[in-house]
């Protein structure tokens, strides 16, 4: 089926925001993460950025891919924001096109292309310096969307206590929009 945007979520060209302060992809709690920063897009899609620091380095100067990996999950993961459900990541296919250098801006482009029961599939586009820039990396996910429970039960239990004494409801339900 086609992916249909709640009509809650977040407007187009809203900063969708950290889900949790210590996520490694969104979290600003986090001193070497990636500090992804997604906007609402139109439909079930938005666009994303992050500059990649000398700490993400794998080969000398080049991003690690598995950093690049995690910005396309991370990218992919907001999308299930724009659908206001919980999930988590089932499959995440990653094509690296090219080398993505130190202290490159690596603008993203995901959108949500079905989905059907409990599975969103979804792909993503990761561009060097912008929209219109080289293409770098691409992916393809399927995610499965899960009941808060899925954490509660398997996550550390100081960090859900903490995320659910947050007064805030949505911080709190943005908290779980995890990609275990």
């Amino acid at each position: 089926m086609a992916p249909v945007r709640h009509p809650d979520a977040p407007a187009p060209g809203e900063l969708l925001g950290a889900h949790y302060e210590y996520c490694f992809g969104c979290g600003g709690g986090q001193p070497h993460g990636l500090h992804l920063e997604a906007r609402a897009g139109e439909g079930v899609s938005l666009t994303a950025e992050f500059t990649v620091a000398p700490a993400h380095q794998g080969a000398p100067g080049l991003a690690h891919g598995g950093v690049l990996t995690t910005a396309l999950d991370e990218t992919l993961g907001s999308l299930n924001w724009l659908l206001r459900v919980i999930a988590v990541t089932g499959r995440l296919e990653t094509d690296f096109v090219r080398p993505v250098p130190v202290d490159t801006v690596l603008f993203l482009q995901a959108e949500v292309t079905a989905v059907s029961g409990r599975k969103i599939y979804s792909r993503a586009t990761g561009r060097i310096g912008g929209p219109d820039g080289p293409v770098a990396v691409r992916a393809e996910a399927l995610f499965i969307e899960v009941k808060v429970d899925h954490f509660i039960d398997n996550g550390r239990p100081e960090e859900i206590q903490a995320a659910m004494a947050d007064p805030d409801q949505v911080r709190r339900a943005r908290a779980f929009e995890v990609n275990p």
